[in-house]
């Protein structure tokens, strides 16, 4: 027991005796006691000695000792009593706190536990169940019960614990909305309630950094999707850096791409106006800082104003891959420190993203450069192989009619409708030719119906019969719509040049794969004697048309023999 320190001594002598420290008493009694009963002894010894009656003396020793020594015995054992009934007391009161410490420690301990299992669930309905199970070890409830807005709850038991025995219950409000009810098997103490309370709290900051996760998860996944479909320059830039800014509410938004010369230019710009002019301006010096750093810089207010005018604050995000710098990506807010709080590796994920849409725009432009450049080959030989050598046999057929005119009036007429029938013939292929090259807006009408326009022009423009059947649900990627379609305006071209066929049905299937056929009843042909050569109205063979199918995991096939038609068949995996 610990020992209370001495107090001085006025106040010591202000004290009466009663109110003095057992240890000082104790220590007074020990000190005091033994001279004062060899003095009393020594005094009663005295006056017993002077009693005339012998037997009054022994009378008198007899009343004296047996009434003085079991009084300080009494005494004696009931100050000892005393010590010892405090030290238990003290016992008592020592172990009561030791296990008010422990009680406590284990709450501490799963409450920490639970914060744990908070920050490491992986989604909202983890969140609840950790939550659920956490608020009944720290508690000791019998059974818990959680909800969170959105029809999320969670139900968790004690060990031992029944719901029908635990007759008292709590229940705690959540901050931001839900409820944790807690049942006990006996009336819970006021701490226990303030614990309660407390892991409610822990609960709300759980569930909403859940909610954060899952809509950060969200984002991702939605700019993800956006630039993977995406291939227009402008309309990609504007989506991602759209979806940065309303994640810091910043109102102004650039995106600044590195050219072929290695230098940064503006590509797409918007402030608190619209959309700003400048496309292709040089960068200025705040995100040529951003491009040497490689990593999300905050502008000073002079340089926020050189990006943005009127802008106080600016937060630029370099744009990398595996193979360099792509560009940089920058927002704009007026007030000062606007981006202070801003989620920065978020937002550089964004920007990673966005750097890989840039490579595919960019790919894909190329690649429709190439294909432009392919296409102008392709017309070119076809105006000078056909058309042009076509045009100049009917100018020589002229030429002969006008020799012949006077002298053989009937060999001249022949001529003439020998001619004119060549050129009715090169007029077809003309048509034929604009029809294959016209433009189809995929984008604008979505596969089905293009498909759908698409067989009845071509019907119409060769006077062939056609018939169109679809069934089941067909949903592909844009590039791979691109593709099934380009191998039915292939197919349909070839069968107007060559097959000589009254009739063609296309059929388009969906289900684990979408199957696309195309089936003549014209001439046909042997495969395996022009599957390597380029037609002529379409621009792609058999195999190009092959592998462009198969590049986007199908399969592609043609069935076909001299006299029995042909039968085209694509495969492609639904998206």
């Amino acid at each position: 027991m610990t020992e209370v320190p001495a107090a001085p001594p006025a106040v010591r002598r202000s004290l009466p005796v009663r109110d003095w420290p057992l240890s000082r008493r104790v220590r007074l009694l020990r000190n005091v006691l033994p001279p004062l009963i060899v003095l009393v002894v020594a005094v009663v010894e005295l006056l017993i000695a002077r009693l005339p009656d012998p037997r009054a003396e022994v009378w008198a020793h007899l009343l004296f000792y047996g009434l003085v020594g079991p009084a300080a015995t009494f005494f004696s054992v009931e100050w000892i009593a005393q010590g010892t009934r405090a030290r238990e007391r003290a016992e008592r009161e020592l172990r009561a706190t030791y296990a008010q410490l422990s009680a406590s420690h284990g709450q501490l301990q799963a409450v920490q536990e639970l914060m744990r299992d908070l920050s490491g669930a992986p989604d909202l309905g983890a969140v609840v169940e950790v939550a659920a199970r956490g608020a009944v070890r720290a508690t000791g409830a019998a059974h818990a019960t959680l909800t969170v807005p959105g029809g999320l709850s969670a139900a968790a038991a004690g060990e031992g614990g029944a719901a029908g025995e635990a007759r008292f219950p709590l229940r705690v409000p959540i901050p931001g909305g839900g409820a944790l009810a807690l049942h006990f098997a006996e009336p819970p103490t006021p701490e226990t309630e303030a614990l309660a309370q407390a892991i409610a709290a822990e609960v709300a900051t759980g569930v909403e950094a859940a909610r954060q996760r899952t809509l950060d998860l969200m984002t991702l996944y939605s700019v993800d999707q956006s630039i993977r479909a995406e291939r227009n320059m402008r309309r990609l830039l504007a989506r991602v850096t759209r979806n940065m800014a309303e994640r810091v509410q910043a109102g102004a938004r650039a995106a600044y791409l590195r050219d072929q010369d290695g230098l940064l230019r503006l590509e797409y710009a918007e402030d608190w106006q619209g959309e700003r002019g400048g496309r292709g301006s040089l960068a200025p010096p705040f995100v040529e800082r951003v491009a040497e750093a490689g990593t999300p810089l905050v502008a000073a207010e002079d340089e926020a104003a050189e990006v943005f005018p009127g802008a106080t604050s600016a937060l630029g995000f370099p744009m990398r891959d595996e193979q360099g710098l792509v560009g940089v990506l920058v927002l704009g807010g007026r007030g000062a420190g606007a981006f202070d709080d801003a989620r920065l590796p978020l937002l550089a994920l964004l920007a990673a993203q966005a750097a890989l849409g840039v490579r595919n725009a960019r790919a894909y432009l190329y690649s429709e450069e190439l294909a432009i450049s392919d296409e102008r080959a392709r017309i070119a030989r076809e105006i000078h192989d056909g058309v042009a050598q076509s045009l100049a046999f009917a100018a020589l057929k002229l030429d002969v009619v006008a020799r012949q005119l006077r002298g053989d009036p009937d060999g001249a007429e022949a001529e003439v409708r020998a001619a004119t029938a060549l050129l009715r013939e090169q007029i077809r292929e003309v048509r034929r030719s604009i029809f294959a090259l016209r433009p189809i807006d995929l984008e604008r009408y979505g596969l089905l119906e293009t498909v759908r326009r698409y067989v009845e022009d071509f019907g119409q423009q060769n006077n062939i019969r056609t018939t169109l059947n679809v069934t089941g649900d067909i949903h592909l990627a844009p590039g791979d719509e691109a593709v099934v379609f380009r191998i039915l305006q292939e197919s349909l071209n070839n069968v107007a040049k060559h097959a000589r066929a009254r009739e063609v049905t296309v059929s388009l299937h969906g289900g684990h794969r979408v199957t696309l056929r195309v089936q003549d009843d014209g001439a046909g042909f042997d495969p395996s004697q022009v599957s390597g050569r380029v037609s002529s109205a379409g621009g792609l063979g058999l195999m190009q048309m092959r592998e462009r199918v198969e590049s986007r995991g199908g399969t592609y096939r043609v069935l076909s023999e001299p006299g029995h038609g042909t039968l085209v068949e694509a495969e492609v995996p639904q998206a």
